[in-house]
């Protein structure tokens, strides 16, 4: 398979998309706003950008199936070669105006997570990488931090929306590392907090009741640049488990230790 190929065209792809975005915004108004589900919002763009990467990712490779967030040709097959896709990760950022938001797509090869992509429009940065070739931003290959202690880290997180028999434990939890970092951030998109992880930004980013989607892309990010992903448990069921660490590697542990405490 020529990932070198497949990630050009899926970058330029994500940019096209990821652009006209960011435009619609421009327009964008309250009467388009739908609800999934309690605090689980989507919009046009959504839906749109989907179908555009549908169409865009079959003309790229044709044989492989799609999972995607939206449910337009959710297509789960026994394909060894699939898409995993958020065409809008941070949709309640993007509604309310919000510059943090960004196109999500990662491509699966039996079973093992081979390529991502992740486009954030607003600040025109190309999150990538493939198996074996590295992490980038833009044209510049990127690493994890180097910080060992967790009194000099910057954390992220998220919240979940709907886990909220889970929340007391969880704000438990966020108050010790609040206590005992340098603080933590909550974005709203799952995928640029990876991302954040695989250039330094942050040094772990952790988050309960994700989806494929929000994580498949950002995970090969972040272990091509160095850095580690595990479930809550410390196990490698990230993608599927609905939760995450992901971290550079060197504070991993410690940030397991503590949500064991508080699990």
């Amino acid at each position: 398979m020529d990932y070198q190929k497949i990630l050009k065209e899926v970058i330029q792809l994500s940019k096209e998309i990821g652009d006209w975005m960011f435009e619609e915004r421009k327009k964008f108004s309250e009467e388009s706003i739908e609800s999934k589900s309690f605090n689980n919002l989507v919009s046009y763009v959504d839906k749109e950008s989907e179908r555009k990467f549908i169409t865009g990712l079959n003309q790229i490779f044709p044989e492989a199936g799609i999972l995607g967030e939206e449910g337009i040709h959710n297509i789960r097959t026994e394909n060894k070669t699939r898409w995993i896709i958020d065409p809008l990760d941070g949709t309640t950022n993007y509604i309310h105006g919000i510059p943090a938001y960004c196109t999500s797509v990662a491509l699966e090869f039996e079973g093992e997570i081979t390529l991502g992509v992740i486009y954030e429009p607003n600040r025109k940065e190309c999150f990538s990488a493939y198996k074996g070739g590295g992490a980038y931003l833009n044209e510049n290959k990127i690493s994890v931090s180097d910080t060992v202690q967790i009194k000099e880290t910057l954390l992220a997180t998220g919240f979940p929306y709907d886990y909220f028999d889970k929340m007391e434990s969880y704000m438990e939890m966020l108050k010790h590392l609040m206590k005992n970092s340098r603080g933590i951030r909550r974005i709203g998109a799952a995928a640029l907090d990876m991302c954040y992880v695989a250039c330094g930004r942050f040094d772990a980013f952790f988050e309960l009741a994700l989806q494929p989607w929000d994580v498949a892309a950002g995970s090969i990010i972040v272990s091509e640049a160095g850095g580690q992903n595990t479930d809550f448990l410390g196990e490698q069921d990230y993608i599927f488990g609905k939760s995450v660490v992901s971290s550079n590697g060197y504070v991993h542990h410690k940030i397991l230790d503590v949500i064991k405490d508080f699990e």
